[in-house]
């Protein structure tokens, strides 16, 4: 992994959030490491989006419901996290509070971090040293980019200063290579995400669209493990050829690098939603229970998002319910496969 600059304060990250969280908290760290080097905390099922991130001088990865559990974890990493004694001429210690816990808030804390940022409201706030104002009509990217400033000389964002990135390499390049075939297909590719954590958030057509998609786009479909009886379906259902599974064989990193070769994707309000942002890849993002105004939705040039904004029940949840508070899921149900099909076209044509 590349060294950031030597010099400057002495930097930390903490994210121990979700997957997405994760890839939206790359501005933050590219513009950390203008300052000086950067060293971030994150889990084990984040840490391998980081790898080869040049912004990042060290990894430290945080397995709080696994091997870090408890005190003695907490103690464990929080020693291996150690600032610099704060002695004269010695750098600044500064860690930024990316996930809004207690927890995080007094690991930097433990390791001696003088200068904690996070956002107010936060769980941990007490244990901040300065509070950045939360700010809810921002794009999550935005608001995590404004923990590296103070309220009063935070510059104008820029959608490329609000870009995610990733970093695939060569071993991510390979495994896509052999996915995709060494017969070529001349139809563009489409990748369509239809998992998610939350029921909720699933659409429920994504075989029908891509039937409807098959002539014309060779479909792949992306997501974890999880997702591959879900692809399976989508595979059989649709009776497209050449459909490329990516959900039991790539690697996150890997998926990205799949996503990052489609001229679109259609996804839930999901993680392949950041990776396609942090890809450049264009993208529908379909949101349900959940609404893009939480300052979640796709980063990409000419990506769109879709709803049923006439619901009065939506949003109903921040994250997605595991069920339907109202037991009719009217906001998935009722979101066509037509509507998306047009969408598709919609954004292919402004190109």
């Amino acid at each position: 992994m590349a060294l950031a600059s030597a010099t400057g304060p002495h930097q930390l990250v903490v994210q121990t959030s979700f997957l997405g969280d994760t890839v939206l908290t790359t501005p933050l760290i590219a513009e950390l490491a203008k300052r000086g080097p950067v060293d971030v905390v994150v889990t084990p099922a984040s840490a391998p989006l980081l790898a080869r991130n040049p912004d990042i001088r060290e990894l430290f990865v945080y397995d709080k419901r696994g091997a870090d559990a408890g005190l003695r974890g907490f103690r464990q990493l929080a020693q291996k996290l150690r600032a610099p004694d704060a002695t004269v001429g010695a750098p600044q210690a500064v860690a930024y509070l990316a996930q809004r816990s207690v927890r995080s808030g007094a690991l930097a804390l433990a390791a001696g971090y003088t200068q904690r940022i996070g956002f107010e409201g936060s769980a941990g706030q007490t244990l901040y040293t300065r509070r950045v104002p939360y700010r809810e009509d921002r794009h999550h990217a935005e608001r995590l980019w404004r923990l590296a400033f103070a309220e009063s000389d935070a510059p104008a964002p820029t959608p490329t200063s609000m870009r995610p990135k990733l970093f695939p390499g060569d071993a991510e390049r390979v495994a896509v290579d052999a996915l995709l075939g060494a017969a070529p297909d001349p139809r563009p590719l489409i990748a369509l995400a239809p998992g998610s954590v939350w029921a909720t958030k699933r659409w429920p057509y994504y075989a029908q669209l891509a039937k409807v998609l098959a002539p014309r786009f060779r479909i792949a479909i992306v997501g974890g493990l999880a997702d591959s009886p879900e692809a399976a379906s989508i595979a059989h259902f649709s009776g497209a050829q050449g459909v490329v599974d990516g959900t039991a064989s790539l690697s996150l990193l890997a998926s990205a690098e799949l996503i990052g070769r489609a001229i679109l994707m259609v996804t839930n309000d999901s993680a392949p939603q950041h990776l396609a942002s942090a890809m450049g890849t264009k993208t529908i993002t379909i949101f349900g229970p959940t609404v893009e105004e939480f300052g979640f939705g796709p980063l990409a040039p000419h990506s769109i998002s879709l709803g049923l904004d006439t619901l009065a029940c939506r949003p109903c949840h921040h994250h997605g319910p595991p069920h339907c508070p109202l037991g009719h899921w009217r906001c998935m149900r009722e979101l066509g496969v037509d509507a998306v099909a047009i969408a598709v076209d919609e954004v292919l044509r402004a190109c």
